[in-house]
């Protein structure tokens, strides 16, 4: 019989995915020309709503519930996706920081040198940080961080924290291939991300406007960055 209830259960969310997934047609899936199966096709729409549901109202205020209303979703559908509020946000944490790194499932992209796949990141993490719904998330997360300090701590694992890892593990492995001189690789990776920050995300959440944000002085700025850790851990002549 618990067989038979767990198939019952299995089915009908099946069937609300299906007919659900007709509400939406604006999926981050579609805009990439991605072709994904359907169940992670709308776990990918309802994260992409709940995303701007956080933003809106901050993770207090928002609610499975509003988030399965928005998505026209069940909350059958919502739960089978993502077990509860937090893990919902982890997964959108993770997927904003895969948009800085560039590779398959939040990897960091390390084809080319040294030199391009740090110019490639550096060049991605100044475009995302400079954006305004980005600095808005910011923003939302530092303020609910105060009241729920486990959910600054899954904000950083899942997003700055990931980005930090990935590129740590690339710079030891470049150490190790003589592609790199570098003993330290996490205190290098720490040196590198804060070069390329700069003062471009506190000026962004400060004092927007302020300073327009121009990609052609933000590659400048990034190719500079490079070229300075390139000198530092750059591998012997």
């Amino acid at each position: 019989m618990e067989w038979l209830r767990s198939n019952r259960t299995d089915w009908y969310v099946y069937m609300s995915d299906a007919v659900e997934s007709r509400n939406l047609g604006n999926c981050s899936a579609e805009k990439t020309g991605r072709r994904v199966p359907r169940g992670d096709k709308r776990r990918e729409e309802i994260a992409a709503i709940a995303e701007r549901i956080f933003l809106e109202r901050g993770f207090t205020e928002t609610t499975m519930q509003l988030v399965a209303a928005r998505a026209g979703a069940s909350k059958e559908t919502l739960y089978r996706h993502f077990g509860n509020k937090e893990e919902l946000f982890a997964e959108i944490v993770q997927r904003r920081s895969a948009r800085i790194t560039g590779g398959q499932d939040g990897e960091l992209d390390t084809n080319g040198t040294p030199r391009e796949v740090l110019g490639r990141l550096g060049l991605n993490l100044l475009d995302f940080l400079t954006l305004a719904d980005s600095l808005s998330f910011y923003r939302v997360m530092v303020a609910e961080a105060i009241r729920a300090p486990e959910l600054g701590r899954i904000c950083y694992a899942q997003g700055p924290g990931r980005v930090f890892g990935e590129l740590a593990r690339y710079l030891g492995r470049a150490a190790r291939r003589g592609e790199l001189r570098c003993p330290e690789p996490e205190l290098a990776a720490k040196l590198f991300l804060g070069a390329i920050v700069a003062n471009y995300q506190i000026l962004g959440l400060l004092a927007p406007g302020f300073e327009p944000f121009k990609r052609k002085k933000m590659r400048a700025h990034v190719e500079e960055a490079v070229e300075m850790f390139l000198d530092r851990y750059g591998p012997s002549p």
